[in-house]
């Protein structure tokens, strides 16, 4: 098998796929992520833990992207989290947090797509490492596919629709 897990990889893979599947969970019955549901308040635990852990792994022993990308999901996360109390930014707040929380999404599947790319099927990966081909592909893939999903949310708050959507969701 080329390219093994550490015991901390496997951790944080294992970690990382609570947020992924809570992330999408709660775009299909939401149409976005929301903290004040249980499952957005897993995603968002989940989601710190797959950050912080994501700081003890480097295939080369220093800061990398992947560290970059854990500090940005963590900040952003975080910003989303005190909007609602930046009264001054008045109806942009629920444009901007819908923004916020799918971008942390679209940002825990990027290192995702590439790693998966580059270590399935064990014996012949499809990819090898972010440079290559099949990745750069998928990646793109993923961008259009996150511009049309903010896109969309966009119009849904603009049609007061996302709000109508979590009026009845009960605050966990």
């Amino acid at each position: 098998m080329a390219n093994p897990l550490s015991l901390l990889g496997e951790i944080h893979t294992a970690i990382s796929i609570v947020p992924a599947v809570a992330g999408l969970y709660s775009f299909a019955k939401y149409r976005a992520i929301r903290p004040e549901t249980t499952v957005g308040k897993v995603y968002l635990s989940t989601l710190a833990l797959s950050a912080i852990s994501a700081f003890g792994l480097s295939s080369t022993g220093g800061f990398n992207p992947g560290h970059a990308l854990a500090i940005i999901v963590l900040l952003v996360s975080a910003i989303c989290l005190v909007l609602p109390k930046l009264g001054f930014l008045g109806r942009l707040i629920p444009y901007l947090r819908n923004l916020g929380f799918s971008f942390t999404y679209f940002l825990l599947w990027v290192p995702g797509i590439n790693e998966t790319l580059s270590r399935l099927p064990p014996s012949h990966p499809i990819g090898n490492g972010p440079d290559s081909p099949p990745v750069q592909t998928a990646l793109l893939i993923w961008v259009v596919l996150f511009a049309a999903g903010s896109l969309a949310q966009a119009f849904l708050v603009s049609r007061g629709q996302a709000r109508r959507v979590v009026a009845w969701v009960p605050h966990v």
